[in-house]
């Protein structure tokens, strides 16, 4: 059994709780979304033009069909809103707490024929036994449609509650797709097994952009102090200093005190 699609952000809580992930619709207006969507596969064209992209060690080495967008909060203001949206940050607050980090925002493009991910936990980074509670949570953005066929993100049901990473024996695990209409989002706890799915079709591509949370005790996916566009960080709200890690307490100090 599968959790409904729901716009109640109470239940969404509970669902991630209960079933690892939660699906909720209509999150972006239109208008919104076709900014996002232009802002995003034009950030894809300019890697690709530009000889840029940088493939994800969890993709399969030999699979050239998907293209991921990195450090998107770079690339234009509006994927910033993205990672400040009420609801999502209601959601990653429900689930891991505040204060929280942003490990990274990216996006992942899988083109016609797109191959599968390698099924894994978003917290593999985390030694075994894992704490009985998530360590991070990834918010999925449907910029396009999700469906079976275009390569949806699929899921192990229930496989949070394994509380540790799939064995290589595991790798073929049944798995169900994630489908959604674009403008939603999946919500994912960092202990389900999920990955890319297979894109079947002959002419679509499928892009999400995954913006990852963390308990604020790990290590930033990006390395923001390095990589970000100091605009960003020069007009970021409180919430986007936390996130950023410019805004902190006891952890990242500077002289003793926060940076920001």
């Amino acid at each position: 059994m599968l959790p409904s699609p729901t716009r109640d952000a109470a239940q969404a809580a509970s669902d991630i709780e209960t079933f690892g992930f939660c699906i909720v619709p209509e999150v972006l207006p239109t208008e919104r979304l076709v900014r996002l969507r232009e802002a995003l596969y034009r950030a894809a064209s300019e890697d690709r033009a530009r000889g840029r992209e940088q493939k994800f060690r969890l993709d399969y080495a030999h699979d050239e069909t998907n293209q991921r967008v990195w450090n998107l909060l770079s690339r234009d203001p509006i994927f910033a809103d993205l990672v400040e949206d009420p609801l999502a940050l209601e959601l990653v607050k429900a689930t891991v707490g505040w204060p929280a980090l942003l490990g990274n925002i990216s996006a992942n493009i899988t083109g016609p024929g797109g191959g599968e991910m390698v099924l894994h936990a978003d917290q593999i980074f985390v030694p075994e036994p894992w704490p009985a509670r998530p360590q991070g949570v990834n918010v999925a953005w449907c910029i396009d449609d999700f469906t079976d066929e275009n390569g949806a993100t699929r899921i192990v049901p229930g496989s949070h509650r394994l509380n540790r990473k799939p064995a290589a024996e595991e790798a073929t695990a049944e798995s169900v797709a994630l489908e959604a209409p674009a403008g939603s989002i999946v919500v994912m706890e960092s202990r389900v097994w999920h990955k890319t799915g297979h894109n079947r079709t002959k002419d679509s591509r499928r892009a999400g952009i995954f913006a990852w949370y963390t308990r604020p005790i790990y290590r930033q996916q990006e390395n923001w102090f390095l990589s970000l566009n100091p605009a960003v960080r020069q007009f970021a709200s409180d919430d986007m200093l936390v996130l950023l890690g410019y805004r902190t307490e006891g952890l990242g100090l500077v002289n003793g005190k926060s940076p920001a």
